[in-house]
This record gives structure tokens, C-alpha cells and sequence, in this order.
């Protein structure tokens, strides 16, 4: 994500693509450590050009396309889980990262980061072997990263070249949002709320009924349960 930021502020066209073999500062939303094991997993990040209105709808792109990809090569079903992770049985087998570059205001990059565990063993990890599995552990086949690289990309451009042609791609994540209807405790900031996932909206924030029957719009945050 660092190298993407410099080499998009030093002119760098969009659809640029860096791969990672190996990352000892990968990074998740909320500050968060991501763990990249060599040949583990495939790490990507995109330079990217979008319009300002776009932005709600890269995030979905990109869910859309891991969601895809993942379909393709294992034949898995996985589901996204708001609002930028990608499950398989229940756990993270994918996350998302946006990060935008401004000038006086103005959006000139963005640089969107994809992660997917490809074939290394969650359980061999106690700080993530209870939320985090891997393509291969759930096809029950090794699949590596090189296998699931030009299918994610192929899944992204597609999706990506619809939303810059106008077409809206909400109706099509929603439908692989398995948050919905779901008790959920959404933090965000030091703030956090529970209650029921009632809808989402095509801005991508989330209504969330409380317990006491009170609808809350919850625009970023992070979803347990």
C-alpha cells in the first residue's frame, strides 16, 4: 500500500498492480495487523483513479470480484461480510482496504488493497485460528496465490470498467451480503452499537435496528457476530 501511494503521487497509471511475496507490515482497516506468510497468500494493491462519487462503490467492487474469483478457481460460496470481508464457513478467508490520496480537497488516487489466504494453515496462527481459514483449507486442495491471481484481476476489471460506464453494482453485493438480518455489535471510533443489520444502503453504510427498536446509520465501522 505504501509503494502504490508513492509510485500513484509520483504519476503512476491507474490499473498499476503490486504484488507482494511476502509482507512483515501488512496492514486491515482499524489499524490492524494483517499476517502475510510467505507464499501464504496473495497481497495485492491497485492504483486506481476513480470520480469521488465512485468511492461507496470501489469498496463493493472489489468484494464482488474477491467473491467471484473465489468461486471460479475453488468452487467454494463465499459470502462478504460488511462491510469489507470476504467469509468462507463463517470465518475471513479475504479483506479490503481503501486508502485515498487528496489534494486541497480534490481525490486523485486510490489505492485499494486485496488480501486472500490462499494456502497457508490458519490454525498455526493462535492469534487468528478461531476467525481466519484459507482457500486451500476449505477446498481441501492446495490452492497458492499465482492460481488465484489472474481470475481476481480478470473479476475486478470487469467489475470496475461497469461502475466507470455507469452501471450501479449495489443489487449484485447485496445479494452476497450474508450481514443482513444478523445481531451484530458494529464498532466504530470508541463508540459501539448492537442490534439487527436491517439494510444497507447503496452508499454502503448500514441501518442497524437497537435493541430498544431505534434505527441508527452506522457509515463505517466494524461488524462482530
Amino acid at each position: 500500500m505504501d509503494m502504490a501511494k508513492r509510485m500513484a503521487k509520483e504519476g503512476m497509471g491507474e490499473g498499476t498492480v503490486i504484488i507482494a511475496g511476502e509482507q512483515t507490515a501488512g496492514r486491515g482497516r482499524l489499524g490492524r495487523k494483517w499476517l502475510s506468510p510467505p507464499g501464504g497468500s496473495l497481497s495485492l494493491s491497485i492504483i486506481l483513479r476513480p470520480t469521488l462519487p465512485q468511492l461507496p462503490q470501489l469498496n463493493m467492487a472489489a468484494c464482488l470480484a474477491t467473491v467471484q474469483s473465489i468461486e471460479k478457481v475453488s468452487g467454494l460460496k463465499p459470502t462478504i461480510k460488511w462491510p469489507n470481508d470476504v467469509l468462507l464457513n463463517g470465518k475471513k478467508v479475504s479483506g479490503i482496504l481503501m486508502e485515498n490520496i487528496f489534494d486541497g480537497g480534490e481525490l486523485k488516487a486510490t489505492i485499494l488493497g486485496i488480501g486472500i489466504n490462499a494456502k497457508f494453515d490458519a490454525l498455526a496462527f493462535t492469534e487468528i485460528s478461531a476467525i481466519a481459514t484459507s482457500l486451500s483449507t476449505e477446498s481441501g486442495r492446495e490452492i497458492s496465490p499465482e492460481e488465484i491471481l489472474p481470475s481476481l484481476l480478470e473479476e475486478f476489471e470487469q467489475i470496475y470498467q461497469e461502475l466507470q460506464g455507469g452501471r450501479k453494482i449495489y443489487e449484485r453485493w447485496l445479494a452476497r451480503v450474508e450481514t443482513l438480518g444478523k445481531l451484530v455489535r458494529v464498532k466504530s471510533g470508541d463508540t459501539i452499537e448492537e442490534g439487527y443489520a436491517e439494510s444497507i444502503n447503496p452508499n454502503g453504510s448500514l441501518i442497524l435496528r437497537r435493541l430498544d427498536g431505534s434505527l441508527i446509520t452506522m457509515v463505517t465501522g466494524e461488524s462482530q457476530g
